[in-house]
């Protein structure tokens, strides 16, 4: 089929309507295609697929030859563009994200239970724990070094430093003081 669509080639595909939906689809897909980019749509392709869902039920029922079919095409093709415009209109503008324009931040619960307890208290916490795990408490909460920076550091395992900081920390669960501001 070419892409010059008539009224009597029309009247031959009435009845059969894979064969006309294909011909009308050849005929007008570019231009609507065209139209629809011109017109500034998100996605024109999957918009001028959208005109011709619409279009295909309606088919067999559309008068006027071809010069009626181009109407009904390009009737739906504009009202496709105008959802389409009014659905850009509605969603949110869409821009990468600037981590250093982000003013938000979050702290660790580490940092928190610190920010909560007193200057005096943390000393006195401290003072409950062994030499190695004030140390490694000290490096990896006050100081925010990693697991394998203490290590090195301290001249440990990474397993050491795990163990060490878990027994720290259950050494100051075990007080009152601290009970509500570090959980199990």
């Amino acid at each position: 089929m070419t892409d010059a669509l008539t009224d009597a080639a029309l009247r031959d595909l009435q009845g059969r309507e894979a064969e006309l939906f294909t011909a009308v689809y050849q005929a007008f897909a570019g231009q609507v295609l065209g139209y629809l980019t011109a017109k500034g749509a998100s996605d024109p392709e999957a918009v001028t697929q959208e005109v011709f869902l619409a279009v295909l039920p309606r088919l067999e029922t559309i008068t006027g030859g071809v010069s009626g079919l181009r109407t009904f095409v390009f009737s739906v093709a504009h009202a496709r563009m105008v959802d389409d415009h009014r659905r850009q209109s509605r969603a949110p503008e869409l821009r990468e994200f600037e981590p250093e324009r982000d003013p938000r931040q979050s702290n660790s619960a580490e940092a928190e239970a610190m920010d909560r307890v007193a200057y005096g208290e943390v000393g006195a916490l401290l003072d409950l724990l062994r030499e190695d795990q004030r140390e490694v408490l000290s490096l990896r909460i006050v100081a925010g070094l990693t697991v394998d920076h203490v290590a090195e550091i301290m001249g440990k395992s990474q397993g050491a430093v795990k163990q060490l900081q878990r027994r720290a920390l259950n050494t100051l669960r075990e007080h009152s003081v601290v009970k509500e501001y570090i959980a199990p």
